[in-house]
C-alpha cells in the first residue's frame, strides 16, 4: 500500500502529481484517458469513479491525476488519495510487461531498431526526465521511415504546451541525430 510522500503541482493546473514512498510498477507506465480504458485497472477505476478526474497516469513511484478544471484541488487531493493509499504495491508481474514490451522492438528492421534505439537514448536522457518531473511522459507508438508516432501520457496529455511547444522541441532535439524525422503526437 503505498504512502503518498508529497503533492506536486504540474505546468498544466488541472493536474496534481503525487509522489509515493512505494513504487506502484517497476518501469511500466500506465495511462487512462477515460474510464473505459481504465475497466481493467483497479486504481485507475476508483480514481475514474471520482468526480471530475479525466486522466490517470501512473509509473514506478508517482501519479498524476488531471480533472475537468471544475473540482477545487484541495477538496479533489482528499479523495484521490484514498484510492492510491489501497493500491497495491509494485509487483512481479510489471517486470514481465517490461519484458513484452522490448519483445515488441523485434518485429522492427534492424535498421530500425538501432534507430530507434538511439532515439529513445535521447528520449530518456533529454526529454522523459523534464516531462516527468512535471507529471507526465511520452510513449513512443511507432517509427515508420522519417516519421516518429508518440502518445504523450499524464500532465502533458491536457497541456496546451505539449502540442506546440514542447512537441516542436522534442523533434528539434532528435533532429540533431535524426535530421529528416517528423515527430506526430497523438
Amino acid at each position: 500500500m503505498p504512502k503518498i510522500a508529497d503533492i506536486e503541482g504540474t505546468p498544466n493546473k488541472n493536474a496534481l502529481k503525487f509522489i509515493l514512498k512505494e513504487p506502484l510498477t517497476w518501469g511500466v507506465a500506465r495511462s487512462y484517458d477515460n474510464a473505459e480504458a481504465a475497466q481493467d485497472d483497479p486504481l485507475a477505476s476508483a480514481l475514474f469513479d471520482i468526480d471530475h478526474v479525466t486522466n490517470v497516469f501512473y509509473i514506478d513511484h508517482w501519479i498524476t491525476v488531471t480533472q475537468d478544471g471544475e473540482a477545487n484541488w484541495q477538496d479533489l487531493a482528499r479523495e484521490i488519495a484514498d484510492p492510491i493509499r489501497a493500491a497495491p504495491a509494485a509487483s512481479a508481474q510489471s517486470a514481465e510487461a517490461v519484458a513484452a514490451a522490448s519483445n515488441a522492438l523485434s518485429e522492427l528492421s534492424l535498421e530500425d531498431q538501432l534507430r530507434l534505439e538511439r532515439i529513445n537514448v535521447l528520449l530518456d536522457e533529454e526529454i522523459r526526465p523534464y516531462l516527468q518531473h512535471d507529471g507526465g511522459d511520452l510513449h513512443v507508438l511507432g517509427l515508420e521511415g522519417n516519421i516518429l508516432r508518440i502518445h504523450y501520457q499524464g500532465a502533458c496529455g491536457t497541456c496546451p504546451s505539449s502540442i506546440s511547444g514542447t512537441l516542436k522541441g522534442i523533434e528539434n532535439m532528435l533532429k540533431t541525430i535524426e535530421p529528416d524525422i517528423q515527430v506526430i503526437a497523438s
